[in-house]
């Protein structure tokens, strides 16, 4: 696939890296001419200098005859536009870009038409940051939160530890301890390394354990692997931006919200517009702030400025003073396994955000959902199944027949309203959600060839 990338920040630069090892051909413009010799340094592809919108340049990185083209620019406008001409001059088949302003976002029913602004696809970070960190306060204890099949079934990662019921048992007994819960183990990561999870693979402490269940089931499945925690009820947020605000919405009716925001107009608006969040102007790293506001009684720390070190230092200090859970917004990726794991429980990057869902749009095949794992070292991805078994390498196979590339693992398989844990002999079916772990990214082709119905093939 020829893929034009506008942008080579974090966002364009991570993506561009995952794809050049895809077989892509890929084309990177930026008016900076430094981040793009650093690119093309380390990865193969080409580079253009110039303004990603002007028709000129876009001509010269090969819009003419391009697959697709991803604006991930800082400038939503600048996104935009490069869409419009795209479309306008080059007829480029698939438009995808960043747009980060709510203003854009609300109306983007109306706005995002071939006869309007000819977006196919738009990229909001924010509200995909926001959309994770509900779902690990929705799971307390879970280190990320992933749902397929419109929400049917989840794949978490959680840390095994000391008094989990399973630590020190082979998964095979999940069975015993969970006769009416079916549940898989996708996989498990010890000291950093991936192990093929199997029936007689013990669970030790401090394993970091990704499993699939129907999401009914999941709270279930986390109290076999550590103590389960109690809910969520007080909740401090640092930051009152986008993702800051966003969260406050979305938590105020059910849980106890706190939000401190530094700049006092923004302090103000925030006040008027929320409902039940208690908004104050101050420093989040204010300790005498912390201790009036009871940060000792708070289950969550939740620091989402757009200051990195900002959110580190006060997220540290919120833990030491007894928070019982600190999570920070990170934007330099490189951060996120330095401080992950001490007095930081989790660490979020939206550029990981971001890049699984353009990585669904860009996928081959009838990939519906796609989710970058362990800061993009794996890949969860839902499939649809389409074809018969004259067409199709999965439809009316069973799973232990399928040759599914090294590292992956079929965990689940959604059927309709059904959630199937799958098992060797589970027959795969047309239009069944089949969901999928990756251990080793380079095998992606190999899964997308799996998924793409052919005429020719005769099993």
């Amino acid at each position: 696939m020829k893929i034009i990338i506008l942008g080579a920040g974090q966002v364009g630069g991570t993506l561009a890296e995952n794809l050049v090892g895809e077989k892509n051909e890929i084309t990177v413009i930026d008016s900076d001419q430094s981040r793009l010799r650093a690119l093309q340094d380390r990865l193969d592809l080409q580079v253009v200098v110039g303004v990603g919108s002007h028709p000129d340049v876009l001509k010269k990185a090969g819009a003419e005859d391009a697959d697709m083209l991803i604006a991930v620019t800082n400038s939503d406008e600048s996104n935009m536009l490069a869409c419009q001409v795209a479309y306008s001059l080059f007829k480029t088949p698939t438009k995808i870009a960043r747009v980060r302003s709510e203003q854009y976002i609300i109306y983007q029913e109306q706005l995002y038409k071939q006869q309007d602004i000819p977006v196919d696809h738009i990229i909001a970070p924010e509200q995909l940051v926001t959309k994770s960190i509900k779902r690990l306060i929705d799971y307390p204890g879970a280190l990320q939160v992933v749902e397929f099949a419109e929400g049917k079934a989840s794949l978490v990662a959680v840390k095994a530890y000391y008094g989990g019921l399973l630590v020190g048992h082979a998964l095979s007994a999940l069975k015993d301890h969970m006769p009416n819960v079916e549940t898989r183990v996708a996989a498990i990561y010890r000291r950093g390394r991936p192990i093929r999870p199997l029936g007689t693979t013990v669970i030790e402490a401090d394993d970091e354990v990704f499993f699939i269940a129907a999401t009914k089931h999941i709270r279930a499945v986390m109290s076999e692997l550590q103590k389960l925690e109690s809910s969520y009820k007080r909740i401090m947020i640092a930051g009152g931006g986008l993702i800051g605000a966003g969260l406050a919405k979305r938590l105020e009716h059910n849980h106890n919200v706190k939000l401190i925001e530094y700049h006092r107009d923004r302090a103000n608006y925030l006040s008027a517009h929320l409902d039940k969040t208690i908004v104050f102007c101050g420093d989040a790293s204010d300790p005498e702030l912390l201790s009036e506001e009871g940060i000792e009684r708070v289950d969550a720390f939740i620091a989402v400025t757009n200051d990195d070190e900002a959110n580190i230092m006060s997220a540290m200090l919120a833990k030491r003073m007894g928070a019982q859970k600190a999570m920070v917004l990170i934007q330099r990726s490189a951060y996120v396994d330095l401080v992950q794991g001490g007095e930081i429980d989790i660490a979020f990057s939206p550029q990981q955000a971001t890049i699984s869902a353009l990585l669904t749009h860009i996928r081959r095949g009838d990939i519906v959902n796609v989710y970058s794992l362990r800061r993009g070292a794996a890949e969860a991805i839902e499939a649809i199944a389409h074809g018969d078994e004259n067409t199709s390498k999965v439809v009316g196979r069973e799973i232990g027949s399928i040759k599914l590339p090294p590292g992956t693992t079929i965990g689940a398989v959604v059927r309709d309203d059904q959630v199937i844990i799958a098992h060797s002999d589970t027959v795969i079916e047309a239009n069944d959600h089949v969901i999928l772990f990756l251990v080793d990214k380079k095998y992606i082709n190999d899964v997308e060839k799996l998924f793409q119905p052919s005429a020719f093939f005769f099993g």
